[in-house]
């Protein structure tokens, strides 16, 4: 697999001709199983194809358990990392406590969680870590001593998602047979204000409606894709985008390896239609502090495109769910939990182009 990994990013380096990577992030499941020699490999094959800035963000997605042991090892681990190349960890924690754990059918527990940031602190600055809020069963207190425990570490970055149950897995059978109880949306929102509000005490920007960072330790991989620049995804189920065009991997795993064996690349695209790239700038937009410059619109899109958004984000502005600063529409605190039902309200649908 890593050896096509290799190949894919060889085969496909002219798709970035005249672009420097600014961004290398190792994500979408979990890197952190691969050797650090391996994930080494790897960056190596991007320096040696493609034009690379001077200081980009390296980032590996982790999960605790790959990062920590009783043995020590970790020590050698992060450094191994560090020496690689990797600048940037983002630690996938989900909770500071055991029973929420379980329910989620995490591998690690809350002790190891404590350990891998504290072992990782000494060897990077730059550290994120994932929360999951909205977990049956955890009350506004236990959340709030999540939260205590993520400031106490003084990180650089904090992720926090709303728990999303997906079908076949446990929790969702345990959900349907009333052995746990579904999620409760109030209790999430509740949960994401108490969020919001004690992060910003201390300093941290909700640049995005899930990310949190301290000035200059926003993720710039992510900003990318929420400002529409283009990325290249390499790998099984990886998606690309260039500006004009939606790339995919085929998702098997065999299939992905044998067509890179034979030189050729597992992919399809489909070209964006205006209107299609609007949608994704308002989706995108509203959920960022940078929001959605009606100029942008009327130079990229046209003026009837300007138009019906002014139209159709009357009414939201009137309930105070979103506001104009400017010609920048942006969501309210009150909108912002909301802004994904909100951003599908003000998309063009059926446009003839």
């Amino acid at each position: 697999m890593v050896e096509s990994l290799a190949q894919e990013m060889v085969l496909r380096s002219g798709e970035m001709e005249g672009k420097s990577i600014e961004t290398i992030y190792f994500g979408g499941g979990t890197p952190s199983i691969l050797e650090v020699e391996e994930i080494a490999f790897l960056i190596r094959t991007i320096y040696k194809n493609y034009r690379v800035i001077n200081i980009p963000e390296i980032t590996l997605e982790a999960n605790p358990d790959d990062l920590w042991s009783e043995s020590g090892q970790y020590d050698a681990v992060l450094k191994s990392y560090k020496e690689a190349g990797i600048n940037r960890l983002s630690i996938g924690v989900q909770s500071f406590f055991d029973e929420d754990l379980k329910l989620m059918n995490r591998a690690h527990n809350a002790r190891e969680a404590e350990n891998c940031i504290t072992a990782a602190k000494a060897y990077f600055d730059n550290i994120s870590v994932d929360l999951i809020y909205g977990i049956p069963g955890m009350e506004n207190a236990r959340w709030v001593q999540n939260i205590e425990k993520a400031l106490s570490f003084a990180l650089a970055h904090i992720s926090s998602y709303a728990l999303t149950v997906e079908p076949k897995t446990a929790l969702y059978h345990f959900i349907q047979k009333g052995i746990v109880d579904d999620v409760d949306d109030e209790q999430a929102q509740s949960q994401f204000y108490l969020l919001e509000e004690r992060l910003a005490a201390e300093g941290y920007v909700n640049y995005e409606i899930s990310n949190f960072g301290k000035p200059g330790f926003f993720s710039k991989n992510n900003t990318a894709y929420w400002q529409g620049k283009p990325y290249l995804g390499i790998g099984p189920s990886a998606h690309s985008f260039d500006g004009k065009r939606r790339g995919w991997n085929i998702r098997n795993n065999i299939r992905y390896m044998q067509q890179l064996g034979e030189g050729r690349l597992p992919f399809e695209y489909e070209f964006l239609s205006l209107t299609d790239r609007y949608n994704e700038y308002v989706m995108t937009g509203l959920r960022t502090i940078w929001g959605v410059s009606l100029e942008k619109v009327e130079a990229d899109f046209g003026k009837l495109y300007s138009a019906y958004l002014q139209k159709q984000s009357q009414k939201y502005v009137e309930d105070h769910l979103l506001f104009w600063d400017g010609t920048t529409l942006l969501s309210t605190k009150k909108g912002k939990f909301l802004v994904d039902g909100i951003a599908s309200d003000l998309f063009m649908l059926n446009l003839k182009e």
